[in-house]
Formats: structure tokens, C-alpha cells, sequence
């Protein structure tokens, strides 16, 4: 997939000791991190005033190293299987926060978690530990191929965590920032 395009899913998984057996045997450990992620809207265009919400702006702290985000996710009904994203690395978060404040961006929500990431085949693969929400994991395809059909792979990723007996596997379309934000609007299908 081209950078620009991101096709990830995010779960609740039942037994997530079976996941982690299967990535410290079969997988990279590429390392653990403590992201502070502080979600922003413009005052011109709320994001959080459409449903499902589908753009986020995100300003992340990992371990002391800087980013800026944008995520526009494509909705198909009330799942998304990709979005685009156009990230990059900053130098001085807060310089950056006090521009956001000068243009009347307005802070929504802080996610804060401990994340760990193993590489395994096209897959990151991370044990989320979220503030306020509790574990997840999360898929991110990282292969080569630019032709790839989301659903597609959306799918390669399920059978993936089925294969490995995770037992219930219950996806979130809605994101962190958004579950935080919306608690009784949370909606998990199970997989």
C-alpha cells in the first residue's frame, strides 16, 4: 500500500496469552513504548460531530520522540477497514501545540497507553495496555504490496488471530480517542 494508506483493525482478544506465546516463538520483538496521544478539532470543522467519526488529528509523545498525524477513515456503513494517513516526525510538540491553540484547534481527548510491537510476516502486531479502556491488540499491515484489497487483508489479519486460539475476538471500528470520548456509544462485533 502506498504511505499514505493505512489498513489496520483493532480487537479485544480472550485469551491473549495464546497471542503472546505465538509472538515471543514465531515473531520480532521490536520494543515497547508509553504513547501519550492528545487528539485535536478545528473549530471551523469539528470532527466529532459526524458519525461514525471518521477524521482524527493526533499529536503523539513516544518515548520522547515527536509525531503529528492525520487520519480521514473510510466507512463502509459503521466499519472501516482502511484510512489514509499523512504522519510525520516533529521536533518541538509543544511549539507545535501552542500553534494548534493560536488557530483555534481545540484538545478533545488524551490516550494514554503502554504499547509493546512484534513484526510478524506483513503484520506490526501490538499489545495496547489503554488508560481508562484496558488491553487490546492491534494490526497493522506493513507489506510491500500496493495492490491489496483492505477487506482483504482486514480478514488475513482475523483468520491470523483465530489460527493462533485467541478464542473471542471482539473488533472496535471506532478507535481509542473515540471510545474514550463516547463510552455508551462503543460498539464491538464480534468476529
Amino acid at each position: 500500500m502506498p504511505k499514505s494508506i493505512e489498513i489496520e483493525i483493532q480487537v479485544n482478544i480472550e485469551k491473549s496469552d495464546s497471542l503472546l506465546v505465538f509472538l515471543n516463538d514465531n515473531a520480532e520483538f521490536k520494543l515497547e513504548t508509553h504513547q501519550i496521544d492528545e487528539y485535536f478539532t478545528p473549530a471551523h470543522r469539528d470532527f466529532i460531530t459526524v458519525r461514525p467519526v471518521a477524521e482524527w488529528l493526533r499529536l503523539r509523545d513516544s518515548n520522547g520522540s515527536y509525531f503529528f498525524t492525520y487520519k480521514n477513515w473510510h466507512y463502509e456503513g459503521e466499519k472501516s477497514f482502511y484510512c489514509d494517513e499523512y504522519e510525520t516526525k516533529i521536533t518541538d510538540l509543544d511549539q507545535l501545540k501552542k500553534t494548534f491553540k493560536a488557530l483555534n484547534f481545540r484538545s478533545l481527548i488524551t490516550v494514554d497507553k503502554t504499547r509493546k510491537i512484534w513484526l510478524y510476516k506483513d503484520f506490526e502486531i501490538a499489545m495496547d495496555s489503554v488508560k481508562g479502556l484496558g488491553e487490546f491488540v492491534e494490526i497493522e499491515y506493513k507489506g510491500e504490496d500496493q495492490d491489496v484489497n483492505p477487506k482483504e487483508v482486514t480478514e488475513r489479519m482475523i483468520q491470523f488471530l483465530k489460527g493462533v486460539d485467541c478464542g473471542k475476538i471482539m473488533i472496535n471500528y471506532m478507535g481509542y480517542p473515540y471510545l474514550l470520548l463516547f463510552p455508551k456509544e462503543a460498539k464491538y462485533k464480534e468476529v
